[in-house]
């Protein structure tokens, strides 16, 4: 078994290789320690974009039954039914697992050209592809994983198209790494029914011959989200590396903190120096990883070195540093009994992250045959349209002094994502010297109320984002107050753009 702890001189040959950069340019920036890894800025490309669009899609979704299926099928009192469904559609899993759920998975209908095209235009500035999901199988043509999308399934290297899709449409590419909570997340392949005719069969997890998709039985006392078996650390390593060498991605997320002490360390320390390495020293890579999964010796979370993420949910305030949401308009993989969140969610989710310094990466749930269900595609004209208006406001924006006003105040954590805007809830965004006030609905009594500016703010114009003509608006010791178009421009949201005096962000 490889080493896990590589030398600086080999890693540096390797990346130069791939990166076309000679073996005698100067020692790398980037050490597997923390101190180095606090000198990471998060590149002006991520924080000027905003909005990213994100594939989470794999053989799981084929079952139609929703997130963590290959886990959850193995699992007999499993509240989401998913054990049931698969013993109804599938046979039990002693002799039909998930390794025949993969075989079911073809993409017949997968056009990444066209899904591109349709997230271009819903205002995508980046699209993140998924690389392997906890399932342990890879979506490209691993070196070192039989189990892999090339191999089996569609037979397509699922990562390579994506990114040859998303760099035509000219978006900055990702993917997102699951693996590293793999090996103990597919504990439940090793079990068995406890009760019916198949009481104490083992499930196809357990067989020996399919050890290198479920893995070996964990330690009983190994249960954390990261194991700490270090065979499986250099595994992950050795599979990570290869997608990062194979496709240098803009941007790479875990699903966690960053993985396996310096074994995690060391691989962020290569990205980031292939990264600078491919683009003239300039660092333009992007890693996405969680703290709210605690801060372990193998779970790891420190803020400077790395983009924060925050699953289905928002930070509270404006962030020093940018940071993302990552988030989905339904379940994680495809479900046919999940609703999908309306247009307004999106938006309003988008316009309150942004207002805090954070970028939105959403999933659109893809149906196993890669196509997308019409109300999503529907969703994504609607959100174009909104953002060819609005857009304005967005994208390379910065914080103001305030994030917003309004009854709302969307307390941070993750899964907390469902919050009840109205008109009253206003959200500001700048650029330069201008600042955009984004009310979250439309007024019903056409009447926009900015109470966070009053009379000693210096406003020379107002607009609002659509309308032909500039409206009345008036400052009072009560705050600017504007008459709206009779018409409706958006029944989402009103955003304005004030020109004046002192209205740049607050120094950070």
């Amino acid at each position: 078994m490889q080493s896990i702890r590589h030398t600086a001189a080999s890693i540096f040959v390797a990346f130069s290789a791939v990166s076309g950069a000679s073996a005698a340019e100067p020692a790398r920036t980037f050490t597997p320690d923390w101190e180095s890894l606090k000198q990471y800025q998060c590149p002006q490309w991520f924080r000027d974009a905003k909005f990213g669009i994100w594939a989470h899609w794999g053989p799981q979704a084929v079952p139609m039954a929703g997130d963590w299926y290959a886990r959850h099928m193995y699992t007999e009192d499993n509240e989401r039914g998913q054990y049931k469904h698969h013993l109804e559609n599938y046979g039990h899993p002693s002799e039909h697992g998930f390794k025949d759920i993969i075989a079911l998975w073809k993409a017949e209908k997968w056009d990444p050209e066209r899904l591109m095209n349709l997230y271009k235009d819903a205002g995508a500035k980046y699209f993140v592809s998924m690389g392997v999901h906890h399932d342990n199988f890879d979506l490209w043509n691993s070196k070192h994983h039989k189990w892999n999308a090339v191999q089996m399934g569609p037979k397509r290297d699922v990562v390579g198209e994506w990114q040859k899709a998303a760099k035509k449409h000219g978006l900055r590419f990702g993917v997102s790494e699951h693996l590293g909570a793999s090996y103990t997340w597919w504990a439940s392949s090793k079990g068995s029914d406890k009760t019916g005719p198949k009481a104490g069969v083992p499930y196809d997890g357990a067989n020996p011959e399919f050890a290198d998709l479920y893995h070996p039985l964990p330690a009983p006392a190994d249960k954390a989200w990261y194991t700490t078996n270090p065979v499986w650390h250099a595994e992950w390593s050795r599979r990570i590396h290869d997608l990062i060498e194979t496709y240098q991605p803009d941007l790479l997320y875990s699903d966690g903190g960053l993985p396996f002490g310096l074994t995690g360390r060391t691989l962020l320390a290569d990205y980031y120096n292939s990264n600078m390495a491919a683009h003239g020293g300039k660092l333009e890579a992007v890693y996405n990883c969680k703290s709210h999964q605690g801060n372990t010796k193998n779970n790891q979370f420190v803020a400077e070195s790395c983009v924060h993420d925050m699953e289905r949910g928002v930070l509270e305030g404006i962030q020093p540093l940018p940071w993302q949401t990552d988030t989905s308009i339904g379940d994680w993989f495809y479900n046919r009994n999940w609703k999908y969140q309306p247009v307004s969610w999106t938006i309003h989710m988008l316009v309150d992250i942004v207002s805090k310094n954070g970028n939105l990466l959403l999933n659109l749930v893809q149906r196993p045959d890669g196509s997308l269900d019409p109300e999503v595609e529907q969703a994504l004209v609607e959100l174009a349209a909104w953002n060819k208006i609005h857009g304005e406001a967005i994208y390379g924006t910065r914080p103001w002094k305030k994030f917003g006003e309004g009854p709302v105040k969307a307390k941070g954590g993750p899964f907390k994502e469902k919050f009840d805007y109205s008109a009253k809830d206003i959200r500001f965004t700048t650029k330069g010297s201008t600042l955009y006030a984004i009310a979250l609905g439309w007024p019903e009594d056409g009447k926009l109320v900015i109470r966070s500016l009053d009379k000693s703010a210096q406003i020379k114009s107002v607009a609002v984002l659509g309308a032909a003509a500039a409206p009345q608006w008036n400052l009072s010791t009560d705050g600017l107050e504007i008459t709206l178009p009779t018409e409706k421009i958006s029944p989402h949201s009103v955003a304005v753009r004030i020109e004046g005096i002192n209205l740049q962000p607050a120094a950070r």
